[in-house]
């Protein structure tokens, strides 16, 4: 692998105008299908094997027409104080708003309040239902237009009119917080590597890599029903993996220089070592990702897949257009930690102050005349480390620990208006609701009666109805609706409770459970469904499959790193430390998206359930980039080690070489991923949050304490493998070994040496 790499790094060196070439191009290319390519829509939501599906299927076939999958809009009338929606004026303002919006060309049905008797028993509010052909997503601008300007002709007239519903929904906003978390990356790549240059690559790949990635997922966004929030997500992740892949190779080019080496092959030694760690690094960001495919929800296996397919170009992009534009920059990107020594002071013949062969013009190698340079903070962290491991092993377990205990009062569900900001006209018209008809009123329960099989279809909708009024949390049952074959008919339940509280939960079981014992006495099958009953199924089957997701993505990943750090210890001792990290950081998103800690702060109006996708995602997106600061940590101590020095200093060895790359591309990361705390859709917001704070805990408890405490208190037990699977398992070289035997190429008619040959 390394040598292979080594090749292509050098290649990219040598034949940077090509590769440049090609990647404007991929990008130009992407652009263009990009703009031409239809708006992304909501996606298809679809939960295979849940029964709020296959009632939603159901529906769709026995009554055929009635646009299912369709926009709907609630418009909620409340009269002034002192007066109700009966009144004559108030009424006719109502009626003619209602007869505004059955003008619009997508429009199916506009149910009038009066007729549907949709007013309050107060008397002072009401709402007209508006169901659309279309999804709301897919809505034409002038049905948007229409729906508003209905409303604003009522509160011309005095009403308070809110809209309620999907049919405004939107293409979820992103804040200028984004850009504040470039920048903030910006400025630590700039710290870290001392030069604008040098900073600019990783922002420059990630970019490219982000461009490409997220313009190919809007051009197929319509073909494979992609969903709006798809692309923000492949934006989130592939900005952060792209830039911190790009810091490592270029961090180690910089390493190189500072060895003395002419550029070109530094540039593919860079690529041979830091870029094996970087290709099993997106190794198993992809597996986790890809892994998702699991739990067999087509949303959120389609946005795994396009988040990893952009992991995947910032891996291919780091590996080739990063030494490309090393090329490019030339002497402008100077080595590592040698500005003045290097390149200030006698130099004579090189641009970086070295003559052929990497020496200084003395003859000495370069720095030799200079004083011992002081350990770094990561040289000096780690044999502190080293020295006390038992008590930072405790500290970060309990620290850890403490913060993973509100975990334990997780409750998941999906968003509803409710969890909108109070600003939004949705979150309005759902209060709206709330106090005219209650809170259930926002969530209502559809129980579909499939009587095909019955000898008395009407009698069995009866029976079903009455059933139901008898269970607890019910607040009203709607009539029987029957399609027109008459073997099918809709009940429309109200509970008595919110949408995303357990009691409402318990109500669509108690239905089911009691639909059991109704099918065996009259022969018709209830199923229940809506998307109250439809967020419940996919609490569920998340749940039901979050474990056989992690038993998967955790097994391939251990089989993975077994084979790059050669060793069985450690990679267990990295799948616990990702336990113990995610665990932390769900603790705190329940704190503060459930419990409300610090929600004021980060712009969460309303508390309630964690969204259901949540903690699935983020486990496979968090164990991926874990796996990353553990490959590209440790397999620097898995090469001095292997190169004779002892356990406890090859992890003083890792930390000095590697910990402040580290750190920074940590830092980098939790700044993009807390960028996107800024955003108006609920879920971007929560995972950005989750994200920032699984890395804050992954990168600096675990990968910087936990880790090298563990490997101080294993010593050579930490590298031990079996003979027999030594034997069995393929070199990948991950460590550049097959690069140290490479034989200086000869002296070029420049008087430069030529690169090694390999």
């Amino acid at each position: 692998m390394a040598t292979f790499l080594y090749k292509l790094g050098r290649f990219a060196f040598r034949r940077r105008h090509f590769v440049a070439l090609v990647w404007v191009a991929l990008l130009t290319l992407a652009g263009v299908g990009a703009a031409q390519a239809p708006p992304a829509g909501n996606g298809s939501f679809s939960i295979p094997g849940t029964e709020a599906q296959r009632a939603f299927d159901l529906l769709e076939q026995r009554f055929p027409g009635q646009s299912a999958d369709g926009a709907t809009a609630r418009v909620v009338f409340k009269a002034p104080a002192d007066q109700k929606m009966t009144d004559p004026a108030n009424k006719a303002v109502v009626e003619k708003a209602v007869g505004e919006l059955a003008d619009g060309s997508e429009v199916v049905a506009v149910a009038d309040p009066y007729q549907s008797q949709a007013v309050s028993q107060d008397g002072t509010v009401a709402y007209a239902s508006v169901r659309y052909d279309a999804p709301g997503m897919e809505l034409d601008d002038s049905s948007k237009d229409a729906l508003q300007e209905a409303a604003q002709s009522a509160r011309s007239a005095g009403l308070t009119v809110e809209i309620g519903g999907d049919a405004l929904q939107a293409v979820p906003a992103t804040g200028a917080t984004e850009v504040i978390g470039i920048a903030v990356a910006a400025v630590v790549l700039v710290i870290t590597f001392g030069s604008l240059i040098a900073a600019g690559l990783p922002l420059l790949t990630a970019l490219i890599g982000v461009g490409i990635g997220v313009s190919t997922i809007t051009a197929l966004a319509s073909v494979l029903e992609l969903g709006s929030t798809t692309s923000i997500l492949a934006m989130m992740i592939g900005l952060a993996v792209g830039i911190d892949y790009a810091l490592f190779i270029v961090s180690r080019y910089r390493a190189e220089l500072a060895e003395g080496r002419e550029r070109e092959d530094a540039a593919g030694r860079a690529a041979g070592t830091a870029g094996s760690a970087v290709v099993f690094a997106g190794l198993t960001v992809v597996i986790a990702l890809v892994g998702l495919a699991v739990v067999n929800i087509p949303m959120l296996t389609k946005m795994g897949v396009a988040a990893a397919g952009t992991v995947a170009i910032a891996v291919l992009i780091a590996l080739t257009l990063i030494p490309a534009l090393l090329g490019y920059a030339g002497g402008k990107v100077k080595p590592a930690g040698a500005k003045s020594r290097l390149l200030g002071r006698r130099g004579a013949g090189k641009p970086d102050g070295k003559t052929p062969g990497g020496k200084t013009p003395e003859g000495g190698t370069p720095g030799a005349d200079a004083a011992p340079a002081r350990p770094n903070l990561g040289t000096r962290w780690a044999r502190f480390v080293i020295r006390r491991p038992v008590v930072v092993l405790l500290v970060g377990v309990i620290g850890l620990g403490a913060a993973a205990i509100p975990a334990s009062s997780l409750a998941l569900g999906l968003p509803d208006d409710g969890a909108q900001p109070t600003s939004t006209t949705q979150r309005r018209a759902y209060d709206l609701l709330s106090e005219g008809f209650g809170p259930g009123f926002n969530g209502p329960l559809m129980v579909v009666v499939d009587a095909k099989g019955s000898k008395s279809p009407q009698d069995a909708f009866t029976k079903v109805g009455d059933e139901i009024k008898g269970l607890k949390d019910v607040m009203a049952v709607t009539p029987a609706q029957p399609n027109k074959a008459g073997d099918t008919a809709m009940i429309t339940v109200i509970p008595d409770s919110k949408p995303s509280s357990t009691e409402t939960e318990d109500l669509v079981h108690a239905i089911r459970d009691a639909g059991t014992s109704l099918k065996a006495d009259s022969g018709a099958e209830v199923l229940v469904t809506g998307s109250t009953a439809m967020n419940i199924d996919v609490s569920e089957k998340l749940n039901d499959a979050l474990l056989p997701y992690l038993v998967l993505v955790v097994g391939l990943a251990f089989l993975l790193l077994i084979v790059v750090f050669r060793s069985i210890l450690v990679p267990l001792k990295a799948a616990l430390g990702f336990l113990l990290s995610v665990l932390a950081a769900l603790g705190a998103v329940v704190a503060v998206f459930q419990w409300g800690w610090l929600s004021g702060l980060m712009g969460v109006e309303e508390t309630g359930p964690v969204m259901s996708m949540m903690p699935i995602f983020m486990v496979g997106v968090v164990f991926g980039l874990a796996m990353d600061y553990e490959v590209f940590l440790v397999t620097r101590m898995r090469e001095a080690h292997v190169h004779g020095e002892s356990p406890g200093q090859a992890v003083v060895t890792g930390f000095q070489h590697g910990a402040r790359v580290v750190s920074a591309a940590a830092v980098i990361m939790i700044a993009v991923f807390a960028g996107f705390i800024g955003s108006s859709e609920s879920m971007v917001k929560m995972i950005g949050f989750g994200l920032a704070v699984a890395v804050l805990f992954d990168a600096f408890i675990v990968r910087m304490a936990i880790v090298p405490a563990v490997l101080a208190l294993l010593g050579k037990r930490a590298w031990w493998l079996p003979k027999w699977l030594d034997r069995a398992l393929p070199n990948v070289d991950v460590e550049g070994e097959g690069l140290r035997t490479a034989e200086p190429g000869p002296v070029g008619p420049d008087g430069d040496r030529e690169p090694a040959r390999v």
